[in-house]
């Protein structure tokens, strides 16, 4: 190999990691509640409906900013935007470690889904798609969310373990915080060193392609918004992340339900977002393509299974079942919608969404599906916190139980539609 290719190679890799270290990191106090649900509540005295709110109007803002990044990401060095991004980070995390009033901790939130959804991520995936070649494209992206998971559950851990450590109080929450602005700090500053200046003329080219592809781009904009079936997948999508949405409140529910301490129900609360993400994502991509080799039929029959196994765990006596049961039933569940997460987007070939308008299909199937994250939270918590105790996430189980049934009938409903259209064919 010539000692300039390896030194390209050598780049590419260092700054591939580098992004991977910050994706890893950058989301870990946005999703604060993964880990420390009950410790927000407990030492920064938030309720269901507040932590519900925050998260739902963070989502709102994500929505937006993946829109509204198309107006710089193309404009500005990803050696400018990555590093700032981790830095806006950095400086919102010190400020909640302060435990903050709670109109300063929404602007918090707030400006947590800037700095990651609207400045860092976007930028992330286009520089991303630039290190590798066509060839390498799945390699890469499919490296970069093993390895960002891999990152998420390690810095996790270690947060839990500072928690754990100072006493599970409220000066451990404190340093867990701290632990999390910080580590986003200095991947910033290695990124700025690392990362190099995007070249002139791949920013030229890219304004140039986009002037070129403007007004043709907005007629296939119109094509895929006259297109049933994208419709048809994009709230399939919308019903399996509603179900995700409650996926959260199995967190403060087995410290409810059976006292599990705070240390435990954090680590449950890593292993129930994070570790599923790895184990579950892969499983459902295999079973879609060499098993049922249809997406479609696999989410239908998961969302079957889901809602049964809701409904059932809903109707269970808990206040005489052992914990083990519990965990197993909800880890499972879990399991499932991860799973489902990994191929919703796969049924967009099945309908045959035509190749010339993936872009703008994907656009209205990540704008419909993702939408729940910016109310769901705030329903769910706010059921919570009217009803209290057992009954209140009893309802909460039962109207995620209701959006897979929905899902399920959806999802056969596309199904008859893809025999259909293989029937005119």
């Amino acid at each position: 190999m010539a000692e300039s290719t390896k030194k390209r190679l050598d780049k590419k890799w260092i700054s591939f990691g580098t992004l991977m270290l910050g994706a890893g990191t950058i989301y870990k106090l946005g999703f604060l509640k993964d880990a420390f649900y009950v410790p927000m509540q407990e030492f920064m005295g938030l309720s269901h409906t507040q932590i519900g709110v925050a998260m739902s109007i963070a989502g709102w803002i994500s929505t937006f900013g993946f829109l509204a990044a198309i107006l710089f990401v193309d404009r500005i060095s990803k050696k400018i935007l990555i590093p700032a991004s981790l830095l806006g980070i950095c400086i919102s995390g010190l400020a909640l470690a302060t435990f903050p009033s709670y109109p300063v901790f929404l602007l918090i939130y707030c400006l947590l889904a800037v700095f990651a959804d609207m400045l860092y991520w976007p930028t992330m995936l286009k520089t991303v798609r630039l290190l590798g070649n066509e060839d390498e494209q799945g390699r890469m992206f499919g490296i970069l969310e093993a390895g960002r998971g891999l990152m998420d559950t390690i810095v996790a851990f270690c947060a839990l373990g500072i928690f754990s450590a100072l006493g599970s109080n409220a000066a451990g929450l404190r340093a867990a915080i701290l632990f999390y602005a910080i580590v986003p700090g200095v991947i910033a500053i290695i990124a700025y060193f690392l990362l190099e200046n995007d070249k002139k003329a791949d920013l030229a080219h890219d304004r140039e392609g986009a002037k070129a592809e403007k007004s043709k781009g907005n007629g296939l904009i119109m094509q895929a918004l006259k297109n049933k079936n994208i419709w048809l997948v994009s709230f399939n999508v919308f019903f399996v992340y509603s179900v995700y949405c409650g996926l959260t409140y199995f967190i403060p529910f087995l410290k409810d339900a059976y006292a599990l301490p705070a240390a435990l129900v954090g680590a449950y609360g890593i292993i129930n977002q994070y570790a599923l993400k790895m184990l579950g994502g892969p499983i459902g991509g295999f079973i879609t393509d060499k098993v049922l080799r249809s997406a479609t039929k696999y989410l239908g029959i998961c969302f079957a299974i889901v809602a049964a196994m809701l409904v059932i765990f809903a109707c269970l006596p808990h206040q005489s079942m052992g914990i083990i049961l519990g965990m197993v039933i909800t880890l499972s569940i879990s399991a499932f919608v991860f799973s489902m997460r990994a191929v919703f987007f796969a049924p967009m070939d099945e309908v045959k969404v035509p190749r010339e308008i993936t872009g703008s299909a994907m656009s209205i199937g990540s704008f419909i599906g993702y939408l729940p994250g910016a109310f769901m939270y705030a329903v769910y918590g706010g059921i919570l916190d009217k009803v209290e105790g057992i009954a209140g996430y009893r309802i909460v189980f039962i109207v995620m139980a209701s959006f897979a049934v929905v899902g399920c009938l959806l999802s056969m409903y596309i199904l008859n539609t893809i025999k259909k259209q293989k029937v005119e064919n």
